[in-house]
């Protein structure tokens, strides 16, 4: 079956830098685009980034130029490479398969002094 589990979280100075990483398994990871999302207290879920099979990324405003996705075939791994953090970007952070909607149990970032 489809499993995605995300590592890296944790508490973060603003300014400072984090990589969270998304492992996957049950699927052929090499194929799909894979996505990063985040939840704040109180906010609804919201699309960070994308990578496609290809390797093709995009991201939203609110990170782009601060947060890179990237992707290790050969380790089955999908990376969220976070710099010049801010406390707006706390949240519960999870990795997303697209295609048949698979989500991960979220890895939680707090940015705070």
């Amino acid at each position: 079956q489809v499993q995605l589990v995300e590592s890296g979280g944790g508490l973060v100075q603003p300014g400072g830098s984090l990589r969270l990483s998304c492992v996957a398994s049950g699927f052929t990871f090499s194929s799909n685009s894979m996505t990063w999302h985040r939840q704040a207290p109180g906010k609804e879920r919201e699309w960070v980034a994308g990578i496609s099979a290809s390797g093709i990324t995009n991201y939203a405003d609110s990170v782009k130029g601060r947060f890179t996705i990237s992707r290790d075939n050969a380790k089955r791994t999908v990376y969220l490479q976070m710099n010049s953090l801010k406390p707006e970007d706390t949240a519960l952070y999870y990795c997303r398969r697209p295609s048949g909607g698979y989500w991960g149990q979220g890895t939680q970032v707090t940015v705070a002094s």
